[in-house]
């Protein structure tokens, strides 16, 4: 699977570009230099969908119809008085955050490893310190200076060291096992309204999605949606506190600090994984 991403993460670059005229399969093949053929297969064994079924899920209409049917869920959720329509994950998931002392320490005495790993979304690196996982992100190509600034950039004060020996169990739990045997723990650093929206984030429950008015009124901040955005934005665990499934209230799906592109296809893996909606036919 983390061979067939670039091709996957091309197509729908070119897909993204040229959206308005509903480039055909062939088309998409021509731009990729492979045969239509190669690229079907490769969009089958990579989710289990067309590029057909693919570019329906990326209309405007689908995400609207997406964000319909997730607000149904997650409302009727809430008012039964549960704590979040996402049970399992939060048992699976403990956020702890650093304190004011260690916020304005930038990582001061921290000694994080990190490691390195084919996903299904592209290469990620995942780091960690003793109290949990505190860093994960994606980038494609062969460098990886820009994608570790980024890592060592949030806790500029602290030691790091490549140790994939000390993430393997992250990467497990998140990519390998079905049912993780193992809760994760992350570690964050951010003010306290980051925080809480991170939070919010890990109760949307997989295959589906939220906007930034919604994670607003779930804060109880309902004027607080540009805020929200800057909060998605400076996500330090990507795809674990899912802020992909953040999307604009007109059913723009928006830009994402990973690349637009890997933000669809992570929406597209999780709608096809959990059926709880159709794609198409």
């Amino acid at each position: 699977m983390s061979e067939s991403y670039p091709i996957i993460e091309d197509a729908l670059k070119y897909i993204e570009e040229n959206f308005k005229s509903q480039p055909s399969l062939e088309e998409i093949a021509v731009h990729l230099n492979i045969s239509p053929f190669h690229l079907q297969r490769t969009f089958k064994e990579w989710v289990g969908i067309s590029p057909k079924r693919f570019l329906q899920f990326l209309t405007v209409d689908h995400a609207r119809q997406l964000l319909k049917e997730s607000r149904s869920v997650l409302d009727a959720t809430f008012e039964s008085g549960l704590s979040s329509p996402g049970r399992m994950h939060d048992l699976f998931v403990s956020m702890d955050a650093v304190t004011p002392g260690e916020y304005k320490s930038l990582g001061s005495g921290l000694h994080i490893a990190y490691g390195i790993y084919d996903s299904p979304f592209g290469k990620c690196v995942i780091a960690a310190t003793q109290r949990g996982m505190c860093f994960m992100g994606f980038y494609s190509g062969s460098t990886t200076n820009d994608f570790l600034n980024d890592m060592t950039g949030r806790f500029p004060n602290a030691q790091f060291e490549h140790d994939n020996s000390r993430t393997d169990l992250y990467y497990n739990a998140i990519f390998v096992e079905e049912e993780p045997k193992t809760k994760i723990k992350l570690f964050v650093r951010g003010t306290n309204f980051q925080v809480k929206v991170w939070e919010a984030l890990l109760r949307i429950p997989q295959g589906m999605v939220c906007s930034y008015q919604d994670i607003a009124a779930m804060i109880k901040n309902p004027k607080a949606s540009r805020a929200v955005g800057g909060a998605v934005g400076s996500n330090p665990i990507s795809y674990l506190i899912p802020c992909h499934r953040v999307i604009q209230n007109m059913g723009i799906f928006g830009n994402y600090h990973w690349g637009s592109a890997r933000k669809k296809a992570m929406l597209v893996w999780e709608a096809e994984k959990t059926q709880h909606v159709a794609i198409g036919v």
